[in-house]
């Protein structure tokens, strides 16, 4: 009756999604595989070496002071909540992540995570993840960062006191990101080089920015396009920007509510915007918080941006940086509730904007107005309300999980692993947070074996760069496969 009544509420909760698959997956897990308990003072590792694909492992209320990688397929790591007292991982700034994972079907729920220097979740090429109820406290560099994954939900989740970005979803595909809080961080949501993701019902408050759709030249993805924005409350994004000097995420200016840079096909709908002191929606080109080096192979302009149906008030009160000489430029003391500002000409490439009348706005003078069907029409399909909205899309979620990534010991294998662990920190001809993959090839050159060797047990000897996470779970060989993909690469 217990696991009838389990299955009933997970069905209940994922209704919502295409993914009612999520739901299978949970009951036909709690149904064959086995349960692992950890107690406070037990190893969760030592549980994750234990368990086979389809187990659960219960981590009950006490301080885990551990790095946890789960490497196997479908396992759901659980926390236990007893009386207010949660299980608790602590980094004690000391360790540098806290969960690692690379298995496709993880699932994590439930974890308080504190005062680690890089990571508090980390998912490396894992497709068909679920990350729920977890509540992260001053992890470093991320919070949540999902790398190179396919078909994911990140939900429900607290997150404050991150560097970079609370929420992180990089070079990644069919991801949902719902109802999070995110508060106090440099960004609140990060979509990076990222395709069909739905960012919606989420408070992102007191960061440094609140919502942002990137790209990132020099990663091996090249593209963001065809995600949706929609329902967030983006307030009170002031925060001074605490970031890595030097790293990207420093040249975003505090005060930003949403920000949209290179990203195309992105539609911000049915927002409330209020608060954010330099702009509410500023649209813009590559060059906007970075000067760093094009890519050839990736658009810079923000193309097809759909704006629609937003409540936005009190924004550009004090607008931070360049921003106010852009503002003095145009006879203004204060920022808009919207700007766009790139060099793209062609009727601002598709873009379009309705109620233009309610905002205070710079730059959308060659901006359509998009009352009408547009190219979100083909998701509406219920009442002429609804006509050239998003409305009735509910996830961007496949309807039946993706196919389990398979690592193979070889090129392309090592391939799979440098976009899913090295390419987020270790971009091509891009400083994100470590050297740019030509500096390294520079550095090494064709000695792959003191890359390998250097990966597994790194020792921080730049002061511009934060300490390295050490990736001695990764085999001899495979490191030293990637390693040598590194070298090899050409742009």
């Amino acid at each position: 009756m217990m696991r009838k009544a389990i299955f009933r509420g997970l069905c209940f909760r994922g209704l919502y999604l295409r993914g009612l698959w999520l739901c299978c997956i949970a009951f036909s897990s709690l149904a064959i595989g086995a349960v692992h308990e950890v107690k406070d003072g037990e190893s969760i590792q030592a549980a994750v070496a234990k368990a086979k694909a389809g187990d659960t492992i219960k981590v009950f209320p006490g301080t885990y002071h551990e790095t946890i990688y789960v490497d196997k397929d479908d396992i759901s790591l659980i926390g236990i909540v007893e009386n207010g007292e949660w299980p608790h991982l602590d980094g004690e700034k000391i360790l540098n992540d806290a969960i690692l994972y690379s298995g496709n079907g993880f699932s994590v729920e439930w974890f308080k995570i504190t005062k680690y220097k890089g990571n508090a979740i980390m998912g490396q090429s894992g497709n068909n993840f679920s990350i729920r109820n977890n509540w992260v406290i001053d992890t470093g560099l991320y919070g949540i960062f999902p790398e190179f994954g396919h078909n994911g939900l990140i939900e429900n989740n607290i997150l404050s006191g991150i560097e970079d970005a609370a929420i992180y979803v990089g070079m990644s595909d069919y991801i949902d990101v719902r109802n999070n809080q995110v508060f106090d961080n440099v960004a609140g949501i990060e979509v990076e080089n990222s395709r069909h993701v739905l960012v919606e019902g989420n408070v992102a408050r007191n960061n440094t920015g609140g919502i942002l759709v990137f790209i990132t030249p020099g990663l091996p993805i090249k593209s963001s396009y065809d995600a949706i924005v929609r329902r967030n409350f983006v307030t009170n994004n002031n925060t001074p920007n605490f970031a890595i000097p030097g790293s990207l995420v420093a040249g975003i200016p505090s005060g930003t509510g949403i920000l949209v840079m290179s990203g195309d096909k992105v539609v911000i709908e049915d927002n409330i915007i209020t608060g954010n002191n330099t702009g509410g929606i500023i649209v813009t080109s590559g060059d906007f918080v970075t000067e760093v080096a094009s890519d050839k192979d990736s658009d810079p302009h923000s193309d097809q941006v759909e704006i629609r149906n937003n409540v936005m008030f009190d924004n550009g009160n004090d607008p931070d940086g360049e921003m106010k000489l852009l503002m003095l430029s145009k006879f203004s003391t204060k920022g808009p509730d919207i700007l766009a500002y790139q060099s793209a000409t062609e009727k601002e490439r598709g873009s379009c904007i309705s109620r233009r009348e309610a905002y205070r706005s710079y730059g959308l003078e060659e901006w359509a107005d998009c009352d009408a069907p547009t190219v979100r029409a083909a998701d509406a399909v219920a009442s002429a309300s609804d006509i050239g909205t998003t409305r009735q899309l509910t996830t961007k979620m496949l309807e039946a999980p993706a196919d389990p990534r398979i690592i193979t010991a070889d090129a392309s294998g090592a391939e799979v692993v440098y976009n899913g662990i090295c390419a987020g920190c270790h971009a091509y001809n891009v400083r994100l947070i470590g050297p740019p993959a030509l500096v390294i090839q520079a550095q090494y050159g064709d000695d792959a074996q003191a890359i390998a060797d250097y990966v597994a047990k790194p020792v921080r000897r730049r002061p511009d760069f934060p300490s390295m996470p050490p990736q001695g779970h990764i085999s001899e060989e495979m490191r030293l496969l990637v390693a040598e993909y590194m070298l090899g690469l050409d742009g």
